[in-house]
């Protein structure tokens, strides 16, 4: 990141931002013009050296500053988080469209406009905190609100279903994806033999699995990355009434993805892309935005659909219930320490406000114990709450005391209710003044360890998935398949898989099945399900436009600084970045005998870091291009991943060279810069990727 960026990056108006950020500067530490000191205060007068008898001499115990650095060094590190451990967040606000008091009593919910401080935290799921951003993964999606109620965290996914019912298997599962224990491999990938394992004897898995083989596996970034709750959830309202809800994020900037080419690559290029994307983005002032929308259900329709609300490895078709706008989520200010914040962040699905209250679905019951536990162990102790990322603005006042990392210091005799030595306090507040209160529901039954028959379809929303998909996204998830079972060494994994998705779609099973010489048993056909056209890619475009693309302009010495500045100028004026890539990094030469700036040289950069290429025109800079191997792939790679690519003047050689199609769809090439070329080049950008090419 060049200087300019990093001061965007720290630049702080004096002004708190919401409540949550003037609670945080309380605890914000500014060692401008200070002295360094141990952490009990005193001034140290070397830093460089430790206490030693003799400048050759052994070191001395009583050096208490190196044994207090030292020692705060070596325990500088918590256990990273068994899943979601690599992570990106920020700070932003919720606000909401309209009263939703007509279904829930949530106060943050209550008044159009109303703003909610938040903090988001997104994730892979399956990696370590050192792999990388663009694995073939799950991404997490959690927000914090921290509402004048207490906190709420809706902790979900990018993908609406998961791969289990019950959350007794979720350490099976999670223990099959990871790295198998005898050799610690593969890291972040669930290409390898326990994760197929697990899917062939586990069919329930199989909706989830055609999810996580399709592109929403490899997000563009996390700014155009949809989210869900997941799970069904419960709206109360004032009068007690239940309505179940699903919860929805859809980015603004619609919903794009990689290709599993691109990723690959990008992996070496930049392990931290989604990440970086996401800093760079808000450090430089475009805020990304999503739009929250709920999936409302009378409770009197519980048992109105062929699936059951409480399975997690179902979704409500939005042809079914329309998904309702209910607000907008802004993240406009990065963290001020990555492990004080977004390390030491925790979610917890149980962080609940009056008004949202849970459902029966056994895999959120399960979560409702796990996350509590978790945070205990990896934060150190029941004090976790009173980090300062995680303390909710609204006041806390218990009877808890003690433990690690204890910051309150309580007064008074009592600690116990009741009590009449602290005259009652703190005292219970019921419903009438903002006391939580579950949702009363009648529930009786034997004990039983046994599934619902409302969970036995395994295979029909997976069909769903399949046929809602386009071609491209149909390609591409054969293409996955193919690839993730052809990592498998067991021959018998594949054929069992493959036999797996004959339930779902012949024609899936047999494409996938050619690529690994495994032909797929018969299988009786079933009814082709109606396309829930919500679910595909290429239906959620987002808004029209290129804000916050990235293009590469692709010259050497002798480029044509006209076509680059007045092109540059048009794209960025509509809310891209252009960046001069050239064989070397620095000063170009321009055929006007000028200078231009080549912010990236070919030898750290390729196109996947880029939404777009462009090659201007200056016939000495399209000669050197030629004969540059580097510039030839830069250039394929685009055409490959679909990207818009444009050219002008002598530039159209270039693209001859490269066997670049002139009349491929994205491909725009003319004689002049011309209002004609810089909109039709834009408007092939803003269409993301051109997957019908040849």
């Amino acid at each position: 990141m060049d200087s300019q960026n990093q001061d965007v990056t720290h630049r702080r108006s004096d002004a708190p931002h919401d409540a949550k950020d003037a609670q945080l500067e309380q605890y914000r530490v500014h060692p401008t013009a200070k002295h360094l000191t141990t952490n009990q205060g005193v001034r140290v007068d070397d830093d460089d050296n430790s206490l030693r008898a003799g400048v050759r001499g052994p070191t001395l115990l009583e050096d208490f500053h190196f044994r207090e650095k030292i020692t705060h060094f070596d325990h500088e590190r918590i256990p990273e988080r068994v899943v979601h451990a690599r992570g990106a967040g920020a700070y932003g606000f919720f606000e909401a469209y309209e009263s939703m008091a007509d279904v829930t009593r949530a106060a943050f919910l209550a008044e159009p406009g109303l703003r909610t401080p938040v903090f988001t935290r997104f994730s892979t799921v399956a990696g370590s905190r050192g792999s990388a951003d663009t694995v073939r993964d799950v991404r997490g999606f959690a927000v914090k609100f921290y509402t004048e109620e207490g906190n709420f965290d809706l902790v979900g996914n990018n993908m609406p279903v998961f791969f289990i019912q019950d959350g007794v298997k979720f350490p099976d599962f999670v223990h099959a994806v990871k790295p198998e224990p005898h050799n610690e491999i593969p890291q972040a990938q669930s290409a390898h033999d326990s994760l197929w394992d697990f899917v062939r004897n586990q069919p329930e898995t199989t909706h989830m699995m055609m999810w996580l083989m399709s592109d929403r596996a490899i997000p563009r970034s996390y700014r155009m990355m949809q989210g869900f709750g997941v799970h069904t959830f419960r709206f109360v309202d004032a009068d007690g009434r239940g309505t179940f809800v699903k919860f929805h994020w859809k980015p603004r900037l619609g919903v794009h993805s990689l290709v599993w080419d691109e990723t690959q690559k990008i992996g070496g290029l930049d392990p931290d892309f989604n990440r970086r994307d996401l800093w760079e983005t808000i450090a430089g002032g475009d805020a990304p935005e999503w739009e929250l929308g709920v999936q409302l259900v009378p409770e009197a329709e519980e048992h109105a659909f062929d699936f059951d609300l409480l399975d997690s490895t179902k979704l409500i078709p939005e042809e079914l219930v329309p998904v309702r706008p209910i607000g907008r989520l802004v993240l406009d200010r990065n963290p001020d320490n990555f492990f004080a914040e977004t390390e030491q962040v925790a979610f917890h699905t149980a962080h609940v406000v009056p008004g949202i209250d849970f459902t029966n679905d056994p895999l959120l019951q399960a979560r409702l114990f796990s996350y509590l536990d978790t945070q205990l162990i990896r934060l150190g102790g029941p004090n976790f709450a009173q980090i300062p990322i995680n303390r909710p603005v609204a006041d806390v006042h218990n009877n808890q005391r003690d433990g690690h990392h204890q910051m309150r210091l309580d007064r008074g005799r009592s600690s116990y209710s009741e009590n009449r030595l602290g005259r009652g306090c703190p005292i219970v507040a019921g419903p009438d003044h903002g006391g939580y209160e579950h949702h009363q529901e009648r529930v009786e039954g034997a004990r039983i360890k046994q599934r619902s028959p409302s969970f036995d379809d395994h295979f029909g929303q997976a069909a769903l998935f399949w046929h809602s998909m386009s071609d491209w996204e149909r390609d591409h998830i054969v293409g996955a398949f193919r690839f993730e079972l052809g990592k498998c060494d067991a021959h018998d994994i594949r054929e069992d898989v493959v036999a797996l998705l004959a339930n779902v779609d012949t024609e899936l099973a047999r494409s996938v099945g050619a690529g690994l010489g495994i032909t797929p048993p018969t299988r009786t056909p079933a009814p082709v399900p109606e396309p829930s056209p919500a679910l595909s890619i290429a239906n959620n475009p987002g808004e029209e436009g290129i804000h916050t693309r990235k293009i590469a302009i692709l010259a050497a010495d002798g480029v044509d600084r006209a076509h680059v500045r007045t092109v540059a100028t048009h794209l960025t004026e509509h809310g891209a970045t252009c960046e001069v890539v050239g064989p070397r990094q620095g000063p170009l030469r321009a055929s006007d005998n000028e200078e231009i700036e080549a912010r990236r040289s070919l030898l750290t950069v390729g196109s996947p870091l880029y939404d777009a290429v462009y090659v201007p025109g200056g016939a000495e800079s399209v000669q050197a291009l030629r004969t540059d191997a580097d510039a030839r792939e830069f250039l394929v790679q685009a055409y490959r991943h679909g990207k818009a690519i444009g050219a002008t003047g002598e530039a159209d050689a270039f693209l001859k060279h490269c066997v670049v199609p002139a009349d491929a769809p994205g491909v725009v090439i003319v004689t002049n810069v011309s209002t004609i070329f810089v909109d039709a080049f834009t408007t092939a950008i803003a269409a993301h990727r051109h997957h019908d090419r040849a």
